[in-house]
C-alpha cells in the first residue's frame, strides 16, 4: 500500500472531525455554581497546602465568601432579566436559567450561608485537652474508641474537610434544580448525594450511630439513584433524547423528523410512564415522601446536627425544584397520568408523617416526621399544576428552609455529659431554665405547625389555596386534618418545655458563639417576617414561577 493511499485513508478519517462544533459556554449565567464549585475545589486545596492550625478559619472565611458571592451572581442575573424576559436555556441546552431556577438558587444559598455557620461553631462542647472542639470528629478515618482517636482528640485535629463537602453539596444542589437534561439531572443528583452520604458519618458524639445512619442513607440512595438512571434509560429509548424539550415534544406528538434507528421504540407510551414513574421515584426519595421516606428519621437522628439541618432545608429545596421543573415542562401533556399518583403520595406523606411523629420521643427524630409532613403539604402545591402552584411551592420552601436550620440548631444548643440531649424528657422545664431558648424553639415549632402570624401559615395557606383552586379540594382537607394532627406534636413539645417541673439532672443550655446566634436570628426573622408581610416575597416567587421551555 502506498504512501499517498495511507495519506488519502487519513485525511478522510480525520476529516468529519474538523466539523465538531466548539461547545458554547454562558459563563455569566453559570457563575453562581462555577463560583461555589470553583470555591469547593480551592477548599481541598487548602487541606493539601494549608497548616493545620490555620484551616478552620481560612475554610470557614472561603465557604463564606463563595456562598456570598454565588448569591449576588444570582441576584445580579435576576436584577439583569434571566428570571422574566430573558429566561433562556444555557450551556448548550444542559442548564435552565430562569425565575424557578434562580429563585431556589438564590434560597440554596442562603441556607447554605446560615449553615456553615452552624458547621463552624466550636463553643457548645467543653474545650478537650485545651482546643476548641466542633460537631464533627476529630479524624474521620480513626476507629470510634480506639488510640488513634483518642490521640487526634488530644492533639486537638478537627475534620475541617466538612466545608469543602458542603460547597460540594450545594454546587450540586444548584444545578439540581435548574438542570435542562436527564444527565446533567443525574449527574447533579449525584455531585449533591455524595458529600451528604460523607457529612452524615462523621459526628463527633455517638459516632456509631452516626455511621450507621450514613451506611443507610447510601444504600438506600443508591438504590434510588439506580432507580432514576433505569428511567432515564427508558425515557432515552422513548423519545431519543434526554433533553427536557424533546421529550416533552415526542409525548405530545409534534415532533416531526424522527430517527429510522429509533422508529420501532419512539413513542411507545409504556417506556414513557415507566421511566417517568422511576425517575419521579429517584425524586420523592431525595424530598422524603412516603412510600420512599424511610431513611429520613434514622438519617436525621444518626447524623450530626449541623448537617441535619442542612440537608432537611436544602434536599428539599433543590429536589422540588427539580420534581417541578419535571412534570411542568416535560409531562404537562401527561397531566391526567402523574396526576392521581401523585395525589396518592401526597396524602399519604401528610397523615403518615403527622400520625408517626405523635409517638416520637426523640426531638430530631420528631422534626424528621414533621418534614416528612411538610413534603406532602408541598407536593399539594406541585399537584395543583398552575402559575400559582408552582409560585406557592418556591415560597413554602425558602420558607421552610429557615425555619428548619434555625430549628435544629436551637437542638444543638441542648445539652448533658453526652452531648446534645435529644430526648424529649430532657427538655422538660427547659421554658424556666432558658426562657429566651425555648421561646425561639417554640417559635418555630408554631410555624411548622403553620399558626398564624408565622411563615408556615403564609406558605400553608398559598399551597393550599393554589391546591384547591386546582381542583384538589379534597386533597386540601386531608391537608387541613394532617395539619391539625401535627400542631398537636408541636404543641406537646411546648407544653413540655413551659409546664414541665425541670428536672435537677436535666440539660444545660451552651452559650454559643455568635455564628449560631446568627443563624437562629436569621431563622426567627425570616419567620416573622414571611408571617407578618408575605405580600413581597409571594409576589416574588410568583414572578420567578414560569418555567422556560
Amino acid at each position: 500500500m502506498s504512501a499517498s493511499a495511507v495519506h488519502s485513508l487519513w485525511t478522510t478519517a480525520a476529516d468529519p472531525i474538523s466539523k465538531i462544533d466548539a461547545p458554547k459556554i454562558e459563563y455569566g449565567q453559570l457563575s453562581p455554581t462555577l463560583i461555589v464549585i470553583g470555591a469547593a475545589v480551592l477548599g481541598v486545596l487548602v487541606e493539601a497546602f494549608v497548616p493545620r492550625k490555620s484551616r478552620y478559619y481560612v475554610q470557614v472565611f472561603l465557604s463564606v465568601v463563595a456562598l456570598a458571592a454565588a448569591f449576588a451572581a444570582v441576584v445580579g442575573l435576576a436584577a439583569g432579566g434571566y428570571g422574566t424576559t430573558k429566561a433562556h436555556i444555557a450551556a448548550m441546552g444542559a442548564i435552565a436559567v430562569d425565575g424557578p431556577a434562580l429563585f431556589l438558587q438564590g434560597t440554596i444559598l442562603l441556607a447554605g450561608i446560615v449553615a456553615v455557620f452552624t458547621f463552624a461553631e466550636r463553643r457548645l462542647d467543653p474545650e478537650a485537652h485545651g482546643n476548641r472542639v466542633d460537631s464533627f470528629a476529630a479524624q474521620a478515618a480513626s476507629v470510634p474508641g480506639s488510640d488513634s482517636e483518642k490521640a487526634a482528640v488530644k492533639a486537638g485535629f478537627t475534620t475541617t474537610e466538612v466545608f469543602p463537602l458542603v460547597l460540594f453539596a450545594i454546587g450540586g444542589m444548584l444545578v439540581f434544580p435548574a438542570a435542562n437534561d436527564l444527565l446533567t439531572l443525574f449527574v447533579a443528583l449525584e455531585v449533591f448525594s455524595l458529600p451528604l452520604y460523607l457529612l452524615c458519618a462523621v459526628a463527633r458524639r455517638k459516632r456509631l450511630m452516626s455511621q450507621e445512619a450514613a451506611v443507610k442513607y447510601f444504600l438506600l440512595g443508591a438504590f434510588a439513584s439506580a432507580f432514576t438512571l433505569f428511567g432515564i434509560a427508558l425515557l432515552y429509548g422513548y423519545a431519543g433524547s434526554v433533553s427536557y424539550a424533546t421529550i416533552a415534544s415526542v409525548a405530545d406528538g409534534s415532533v416531526q423528523n424522527i430517527d429510522p434507528a429509533l422508529a420501532d421504540t419512539m413513542g411507545n407510551d409504556a417506556l414513557l410512564l415507566i421511566g417517568m414513574a422511576l425517575v419521579v421515584m429517584g425524586l420523592l426519595f431525595k424530598v422524603g415522601a412516603v412510600p420512599f421516606h424511610m431513611w429520613t428519621p434514622d438519617v436525621y437522628q444518626g447524623a450530626p446536627t449541623p448537617v441535619t439541618g442542612f440537608m432537611a432545608a436544602a434536599t428539599k429545596v433543590a429536589a422540588f425544584g427539580a420534581l417541578l421543573r419535571l412534570l411542568y415542562v416535560v409531562l404537562p401533556g401527561l397531566r391526567w397520568d402523574w396526576r392521581p399518583v401523585m395525589w396518592a403520595v401526597a396524602i399519604v406523606t401528610m397523615l403518615a408523617g403527622a400520625i408517626v411523629a405523635i409517638t416520637q420521643t426523640d426531638i430530631k427524630r420528631l422534626l424528621a416526621y414533621s418534614s416528612i409532613a411538610h413534603a406532602g403539604f408541598i407536593l399539594a402545591g406541585v399537584i395543583a399544576t398552575s402559575p400559582d402552584g408552582v409560585s406557592s411551592v418556591l415560597f413554602y420552601l425558602g420558607a421552610y428552609s429557615f425555619v428548619t436550620i434555625g430549628a435544629f440548631a436551637v437542638v444543638t444548643l441542648v445539652r448533658d455529659a453526652g452531648g446534645e440531649a435529644t430526648h424529649l424528657s430532657k427538655w422538660a422545664g427547659l421554658g424556666r431554665r432558658s426562657p429566651l431558648v425555648a421561646a425561639v424553639f417554640a417559635v418555630f415549632l408554631l410555624a411548622f405547625a403553620g399558626i398564624p402570624l408565622t411563615s408556615g401559615f403564609a406558605g400553608k395557606f398559598a399551597v393550599f389555596k393554589a391546591a384547591a383552586e386546582g381542583g384538589a379540594g379534597a386533597l386540601v382537607v386531608v391537608g387541613v386534618v394532617s395539619s391539625a394532627i401535627a400542631a398537636f406534636f408541636y404543641i406537646r413539645v411546648i407544653v413540655v418545655m413551659f409546664f414541665s417541673e425541670p428536672k435537677a439532672d436535666g440539660p444545660t443550655v451552651a452559650v454559643p458563639s455568635p455564628l449560631t446566634m446568627t443563624t437562629i436570628a436569621v431563622g426567627v426573622a425570616v419567620t416573622v417576617v414571611l408571617g407578618l408581610a408575605p405580600q413581597y416575597f409571594l409576589d416574588l416567587a410568583s414572578q420567578a414561577s414560569v418555567f422556560v421551555r
